[in-house]
Order: C-alpha cells, then structure tokens, then sequence
C-alpha cells in the first residue's frame, strides 16, 4: 500500500512539475508578442522612416546651398615643355596699350591656384518646393496609417491563431471523451456477459474510428501551437498553456455607419500627395528667385614654393539671380499630367473602398449578431443530444438498444460538440472582423 501511494505521489508529482513549466499565455499576451515579432510592422514602420527622411530632403531645398571649390593647375608650354609658358603679342597692342609698347613676349606663372565659396537662397519658387514638401508630408501620413492598417491586419492574425489553437485544445478534449465513451460501452457489453459478435464488430469500428479522430486531433493540436509559437517568437519546445477560454456569452453589437478607416485614410493622403506633385511639376515651368553671393581667391607665380607668398587677388559679389525656364519640351506638363491622373485613380479607389469597407463591416456586425443568436439554439440540441446519449448508455447497459443505436447517438452529440467549438470561433472572429474594419 505504501509503495503504492508513493508511485502515485510521484506521478503526481511529475505530472505537476511538466505543467508547472507550460507557458501561460493569454490572448492579450498573445496579441503583443506577435506583434513585436511581426515582419509586416518592422517593414511598414521601416517605410515610415523613409518617408520621414524624404521629408528631410524635400525641405533642405529650402535652405541655402554653400558650394565650395579649389583647384590648382600647372601650365604646360606644349611646343616647349621644358620652358615657360608665354604669349606673343602682336605690336599693335603696343598702340592700344602703352604700358606694353615694346612688348613681344609675357610669361605666364605656371603655377595657378583658385580658391571660392558660392552660396545660393531660395527666396520664391511659386510653389515648387512647398508643393513638393506638402507632397511628402502626404506621403508620411499615408505611411503612418498604412502601419495602421498593418497592425489591424497583424492583430487580427494574432486573435485567428490564438482561437484556433484554443480551439484545438478543445477538440482534443472532445475527442478523447468520445474514445472514452466508446471503450467505456466496450467494457460493459463485455462485464455483461451478454456481448453479441455484431454489436462487438460495432463497438470495435467505432473505436478505432475514434482513435483515428483523437490522433488527427492531437496532430492538429500540436501542429497549431507550433505555429503560434513561431508567430510570438516562443521557443517551439516550449509547452504552452492558453488560459483564455471561449466565452459563455457574447454582448450585441450595435449595428452603425462605419466613419472612417486607415484604409480611406492612405487613400484621401495619396489623392493629396499626387495633387501636390501635380502643383510642384507644374512649378518646374515658372521663375525661380534666389539671393546669390560669391567670395574668390586667385595666386600665380612661376615658382610653386613661392605662390602663397606672392600677390594674390580677391573678388566677392552679392547680387539676385532669376532662372526663368524658356523650353523643356513640356514634360513638366507631361509630369503634372500623369501625377493628376494618378490622383483621380486613387479617388476612385477611395470611393470603391469606402462601398466595399462599409459593406463588409455592415456584414460582419450582422454576422457576429446572426451567430450570436444561432449559438442559444445550437446550446440547447446539444444539451438535448448530450440527455440522448445519457439515455442511450443506460438503455445499451441494460440490454434495451443495440450498438448501432448507440454509436448513432454518439456521433451525433459529437458534431454538436463541433458545430458548438466552431460556432463559438466564428462569432469570436467575426467580432474581430468588426474591430479591424471600424475600431
């Protein structure tokens, strides 16, 4: 007896110490691990970034532009490389310039070094630049509700794997009772001593049938938190416990109008984003203003080590320039053309989605309130098929049925059993549906 006991205690004990290292997850939990780990999200926030450096460069247009340049060059007198380089003048520049009477021959310092800084202010562009920041400006908006609608899509696979795995928990269990049922009715028409060869054959079909369904379910089990494992970014050794279970009631859901979704929301900022290319191409034809101003530094000598040391000559000028396109071609009419058109496919894209969001989300509520009511009735058959069952057991007991009967009777407290998990899933999912669509 005590050797007993003490096997039973250790079992216990190590049944406890397996569970006790299970990894409870709940649907929230579930949720926000998956979403971490999401792929989609890093790559639409990674897109969002983007947009906002774009932004940076659309802007630095704005900005003054310094431009600073060096160069330094070594004459070379190609008739007479090894000489200096000179120039002959005629003798007439000797009557036009008296300080070169007499003058044939000036050598030229070999030796040139030129320093400057320009620098360039925008001052109007008659709304090139604006046009183009506000464009990326929609762009960045259209990223930021893209993510959203990312993060929707991304939450509701979270929920549908989460469910799905719950739900093959419970299958599992639905199963694993029904091979019970089945060995148990096996047992008594055996104690009986009344057992036919047919209701036997019966018995032992159904048995192996059930075994059949217990083990796919198993596979189905495994197979479905392996998955949601490798979406949380949970080791896929890791036994996992989900705590949430399917709710025994479900609260209505008022029917309404859907007011807006990141959907409609990317698409109004693309028609704005294209317009306001539309405006900024069209710009590229007109004037542009800017505040200009120059600073040079220019030395000579025919000696290199001497050139810093002699005269070196300064310039700088301040002044305003006007670049005034004459002709392009008219491609920033061609561009402004094709950025207008792009506008108007992506407005008729927004009124298309907002019929087809606005009705999916109508369906989905009337969906989630057609199930919701569906699930009393479908409650009461099985408790109605599960009273049978317990009926036909005790009828089969005493000899009044046979096996067919009752393996009948089974089967169908079975797909009740079935109909009621998945009839639970789809409500689940379809308020789901009703949160991505006009939460």
């Amino acid at each position: 007896m005590r050797k007993l006991c003490g096997v039973l205690i250790a079992l216990y004990g190590g049944f406890c110490g397996m569970h006790a290292f299970a990894i409870d997850l709940s649907l929230n939990d579930a949720v926000q691990k998956i979403v971490a780990e999401s792929n989609d999200l890093k790559k639409a926030d990674a897109n969002l970034k983007k947009a906002q450096a774009s932004l940076d460069v659309a802007n630095s247009s704005r900005w003054f532009n310094i431009e600073g340049t060096a160069t330094y060059m070594n004459l070379i007198n190609v008739e007479k490389p090894l000489d200096s380089y000179n120039v002959k003048l005629p003798p007439e520049i000797g009557g036009l310039v008296p300080q070169l009477a007499g003058i044939t021959n000036i050598d030229v310092p070999d030796n040139i070094f030129m320093a400057g800084v320009t620098i360039t202010q925008p001052i109007y562009t008659f709304g090139k630049i604006g046009n183009a920041v506000d464009s990326v400006r929609s762009a960045i908006k259209m990223g930021e509700y893209s993510k959203e609608m990312v993060s929707r899509e991304v939450k509701y696979a979270a929920a549908d794997m989460y469910w799905t795995a719950k739900m093959t928990d419970e299958i599992v269990k639905i199963a694993k009772k029904d091979l019970d049922n089945a060995v148990s009715a096996k047992k008594k028409l055996s104690g009986a001593g009344r057992a036919n060869r047919g209701n036997l054959v019966k018995i032992e079909s159904d048995i192996a049938t059930k075994e059949i369904n217990f083990s796919d379910a198993e596979f189905n089990r495994d197979t479905a938190h392996r998955m949601l494992k490798i979406l949380a970014g949970i080791d896929v050794d890791e036994p996992l416990n989900l705590i949430d279970d399917f709710p025994q009631d479900f609260p209505e859901i008022a029917d309404k109008k859907l007011s807006n979704t990141p959907e409609w929301q990317v698409l109004s900022q693309q028609v704005k984003m294209y317009e306001s290319k539309a405006s900024s191409q069209r710009a590229n034809g007109y004037p542009t203003l800017a505040a200009v101003g120059s600073y040079n530094y220019v030395t000579m000598d025919q000696d290199f080590k001497n050139m810093f040391n002699s005269d070196a000559t300064q310039s700088a000028y301040l002044g305003l320039a006007l670049k005034v396109p004459i002709f392009s071609g008219g491609v920033n009419r061609a561009n402004a053309t094709v950025d207008v058109m792009n506008a108007e496919a992506a407005r008729q894209d927004l009124d298309k989605s907002k019929k087809l969001t606005s009705e999916k989300y109508r369906n989905a509520i009337k969906q989630y309130n057609h199930l919701r009511e569906n699930l009393k009735g479908l409650e009461n058959a099985r408790n109605l098929a599960a009273k049978a069952y317990g009926f036909s057991q005790d009828r089969f007991a005493s000899g009044q049925t046979s096996a067919v009967e009752l393996a009948d009777v089974s089967s169908g407290l079975y797909q009740l059993d079935m109909a009621l998990l998945n009839a639970k899933y789809k409500i689940l999912m379809s308020a789901e549906s009703v949160k991505k669509l006009g939460e």
